[in-house]
């Protein structure tokens, strides 16, 4: 059965709407930002929870731990996702930022390698898989949290709001970081530091529980649950029977999950290490850069519900192709503050255009009774296969000799996205199933 969005949701948000928006938004900006605080102090990291020795190795280990977390994504999209859509999005919501709340406490107050041995990795990969369990819900929840929410004419630029707040979260971690480097020592930021940032993020989870806790339950799931019931199997039924749809959400999202990583989580790590920068410096380089992006995300979505999804992504997936090269290539050392920051800049315009449409045409892809799950799994496939993966391929890469050669799989998987974006039905003005 299809439910009409226009007819429940007709005109321009209301307060109500925009309170729901608010609400999911904060709750994915404290998400990301406890998820990625973890890959802003790698380096510093590795030196806590790993014995003393090659320092390549140790980071190696760190950013294998960042993989192991993308382990569990999909099974987090798989049970969160089937938790939302048989008791509501936002019952997924809070569940999700608790565990991720409590994960990013665990590790900010974990004793390093030095006093508890063996024991401190061990905690640091149980935190990291519960982050990552976490972060596997967030997104299938929020998204069609935020897309059930808003009118039809409207679910692109509601759905943006989605990407601003993974951009957001990821600026909050910089924002910490360039803070506690910028404004202690980098002995205090070894020592100390980094578990501030780690436990202000856990208590900002906290409080972004108690304002999801305040909204109320999106209309088309309770119209949905009063005239159908509560669905037995969302898993089985987007592995059966919507197999194509949870197909084409891994290829909506592989570029923009893959970019993310390399273009907005690690670039200022990247530029730290090549450019010789400071890291405060390269840190401040990711905050400018990431605000510009905010700014500009929420008016993508509106060329998304004015144009359609599709020019959109298409754009944005060609225009990630050609900057693939000149973003690795055109670092050096001695590189002033203004150059990197113009690199970085043009990555995160760039990405913008995959912000302000992914979201809304993924959720599209899906009626009401598996919505959650069919975003939230395959989603997170993709995060594990394309996004979790860069890091480490990236560092071996480098360490290997062969960094110059990383943006050929850059380039390559945004091809393929953008084939992807153009075989696609555009979904803008189709109702919600």
């Amino acid at each position: 059965m299809r439910i009409d969005n226009n007819t429940q949701l007709a005109g321009t948000l209301t307060y109500a709407q925009k309170k729901a928006v608010v609400a999911a938004t904060l709750g994915t900006i404290v998400e990301y930002a406890d998820w990625v605080i973890y890959a802003t102090f790698a380096s510093i990291l590795a030196q806590q929870y790993f014995p003393a020795g090659d320092s390549l190795t140790a980071l190696l280990q760190v950013f294998a731990v960042f993989a192991v977390g993308f382990v569990m994504r999909p099974i987090g999209g798989a049970v969160l996702g089937a938790f939302a859509d048989r008791y509501g999005r936002k019952a997924g919501l809070t569940l999700s930022i608790l565990l991720m709340s409590v994960a990013s406490f665990a590790i900010g107050v974990c004793p390093n390698y030095e006093t508890i041995g063996i024991a401190a990795p061990i905690v640091l990969v149980i935190a990291r898989l519960v982050q990552g369990f976490s972060a596997g819900g967030e997104f299938g929840s929020a998204s069609a949290f935020l897309v059930e929410s808003a009118p039809a004419e409207r679910r692109a630029f509601a759905g943006s709001w989605q990407w601003f707040a993974i951009n957001a979260g990821t600026l909050v971690s910089f924002v910490l970081g360039y803070v506690l480097a910028a404004f202690g020592s980098e002995t205090g930021l070894t020592d100390w530091g980094w578990r501030v940032a780690f436990v202000v993020a856990a208590l900002l989870g906290l409080i972004t529980l108690w304002i999801r806790l305040s909204v109320g339950e999106t209309e088309i799931f309770k119209k949905r649950i009063a005239i159908e019931g509560v669905p037995q199997n969302p898993l089985k039924d987007v592995i059966f029977k919507h197999r194509g749809d949870a197909l084409r959400v891994i290829g909506i999202a592989m570029s923009g999950n893959l970019l993310n990583y390399v273009w907005m989580v690690n670039y200022p790590s990247y530029l730290h290490l090549v450019t010789e920068m400071s890291r405060a410096d390269t840190l401040l380089i990711g905050v400018i850069a990431v605000t510009i992006s905010l700014f500009i995300i929420p008016f993508v979505g509106k060329l998304a519900d004015n144009i359609g999804r599709k020019p959109v992504l298409v754009g944005f997936a060609l225009l990630s192709a050609l900057w693939a090269w000149p973003s690795f290539a055109l670092l050096y050392p001695g590189m002033s503050f203004i150059e990197g920051l113009i690199m970085m800049t043009i990555a995160m315009v760039i990405m913008t255009g995959f912000a302000g449409a992914a979201a809304v045409l993924m959720v599209e892809q899906f009626p009401a009774q598996v919505r959650v799950t069919g975003v939230a799994l395959p989603y997170a496939l993709s995060v594990t296969l394309f996004g979790g993966t860069a890091p480490y391929i990236i560092t071996a890469m480098n360490g290997a000799g062969y960094g110059g050669y990383t943006w050929l799989y850059l380039a390559a998987v945004c091809l393929v996205a953008a084939a992807v974006y153009a075989s696609l039905p555009e979904t803008k003005g189709r109702p919600l199933r």
